[in-house]
């Protein structure tokens, strides 16, 4: 067997899970926390697969192996890889207080409705397009992923950060900050776990599932459903496409281009992702803040004319592009060259599209599309109904192929 101990979080491993152990494997600060055994052998972990590879000699020889981590080791801990490499059955997991909770507790906060999501090893932009789309995050922090480096993507965001250093050891530090003094102070090496609160839209309902909440419950609203002006908004049958196409998700980061009211911005927000309407008026501006307000999302909103309004922008995962003036094939060609997925463009003319068609097969996407056109039922006197004709829409999107190296996994120890 193998014990994994959860520790660092303030509670010693228990005598007996080291005595008699052949071998003792964790990071230098937990194997310097403890007493060992004098015939122990002992491993500071840095690169995982030599630890790996000198567990299993342990292991084949039926040794005693303790492997010591931090908090909860199977809360994105050394559990997964070790089970991966030897069965869950060769396991005997003792967890200790995880690192989230132990920050959430310090501050006096419940925790059920937090998105939690890591760093470590991974790419900092998914936690910031996290931090960015829910008012609750806990982030765990690695190497060039840290306190400073979330804070420095955060500072256009209304939101509060909570770092805690150190938990449960001399040195555990509990700050509140805001993402520009986060983005300004040297952290050092300490390992951390940074809660970042959006005070002002903290969601207060009892909950019934833990983390992230589900989809929304309806989409692709009724024009209705949204503050508009003189009807100039993406119909429900154009925007049901276009987000299929968009694929908005937690973690991602959508631009809405020629914004409008902001209805696909809206329901982009409302399936989890970060999002950025950009709208060149100053009434629409307030139109699509008043409407995300109204359905309960963060859209941050940059007034300002496409393509130069994106020149300061973080790259996207996917672009909704509306509208249909003449700069449409530069913002198009803007759109795609900074797009990591997915562009979608609607067009009312057909002039149009030759040019948006080029410019996404020219970035190197696959391109397709379709003519919507939509007839609704309309009633009429005498209690019968017509079908009433709506404009027709050209949707061209064009997707990336998706890159075949996956991103690394990170693991907390």
């Amino acid at each position: 067997m193998i014990t994994v101990v959860g520790t660092g979080t303030g509670a010693p491993p228990p005598e007996d899970v080291l005595a008699g152990a052949d071998l003792v494997v964790g990071g230098r600060r937990h194997l310097d926390a403890v007493r060992l055994p004098e015939a122990a052998e002992r491993i500071v972990l840095g690169p995982l697969a030599p630890a790996l590879d000198a567990m299993e000699e342990y292991v084949d020889k039926d040794g005693r192996v303790v492997v010591l981590a931090s908090g909860d080791p199977g809360f994105f801990g050394i559990v997964r890889v070790l089970a991966e490499r030897f069965g869950a059955g060769r396991l005997e997991v003792r967890a200790g207080v995880s690192s989230v909770a132990a920050a959430f507790a310090r501050v006096g906060l419940p925790w059920d409705d937090a998105v939690v999501v890591s760093a470590h090893g991974r790419e900092l932009r998914t936690a910031v397009n996290v931090c960015r789309a829910r008012p609750k995050v806990a982030v765990l922090t690695g190497p060039g992923a840290g306190p400073a480096e979330l804070g420095a993507a955060l500072t256009s965001s209304a939101r509060v950060l909570v770092v805690a250093s150190a938990l449960g050891s001399r040195d555990e530090r509990v700050e509140r900050v805001t993402p520009a003094e986060a983005a300004a102070r040297d952290w050092g090496s300490a390992v951390s776990v940074v809660l970042c609160l959006d005070e002002e839209r903290a969601p207060g309902a009892v909950r019934t599932v833990a983390g992230a909440p589900a989809g929304p419950a309806g989409w692709a609203l009724d024009e209705g459903d949204f503050a508009h002006r003189d009807s100039m908004i993406t119909k429900f049958e154009v925007r049901a496409l276009a987000l299929a196409r968009l694929g908005p998700r937690l973690g991602d980061l959508v631009w809405d281009v020629g914004a409008g009211s902001g209805s696909v911005a809206v329901e982009c927000a409302r399936f989890g992702a970060a999002v950025t309407a950009v709208e060149k008026t100053a009434d629409g501006v307030e139109r699509i803040r008043a409407n995300a307000v109204a359905h309960g999302v963060d859209v941050r909103v940059v007034h300002g004319v496409a393509p130069d309004a994106l020149a300061g922008l973080d790259d996207p995962d996917a672009v909704f592009v509306g509208g249909g003036g003449r700069e449409l094939p530069a913002v198009v060609s803007a759109c795609a060259r900074r797009a990591r997925r997915a562009v979608v463009v609607a067009m009312a003319a057909l002039d149009r599209v030759p040019a948006a068609r080029a410019a996404l097969t020219g970035a190197g996407f696959d391109c397709d599309g379709v003519l919507l056109q939509s007839s609704r039922l309309a009633p009429l006197p005498g209690d019968v109904t017509r079908l009433a004709a709506t404009n027709p829409v050209f949707l061209l999107w064009g997707v990336r192929a998706p890159a075949s190296s996956a991103e690394d996994e990170g693991v907390a120890l």
